[in-house]
């Protein structure tokens, strides 16, 4: 434990931000992962309007800070990958 006035202060922040940064860490998964079973199924309009709100999700987690845009990248583009894959 912090017994230190700035140290108290940092863990706060950082616990408030953890919490925060959770919102849209899981929602960026929880898509991606309907996504991906979407795809799985073979359903094609599924599977597409799926994947617009994972990559939805992706960007606004790139944006918020919470994953860097080079990983938001790489998924949008592994997940376009697989859609293209069904067609």
């Amino acid at each position: 434990m912090a017994n230190i006035k700035s140290a108290i202060k940092r863990n706060k922040q950082n616990e408030k931000r953890r919490v925060r940064n959770r919102v849209y860490r899981g929602a960026a998964r929880t898509y991606v992962a309907r996504a991906r079973a979407a795809i799985a199924s073979s359903n094609v309009d599924d599977a597409r309007e799926a994947t617009l709100k994972a990559i939805s999700a992706l960007d606004k987690a790139a944006q918020k800070g919470v994953i860097h845009k080079n990983n938001a990248a790489r998924r949008k583009s592994r997940l376009m990958k697989h859609l293209t894959e069904v067609r």
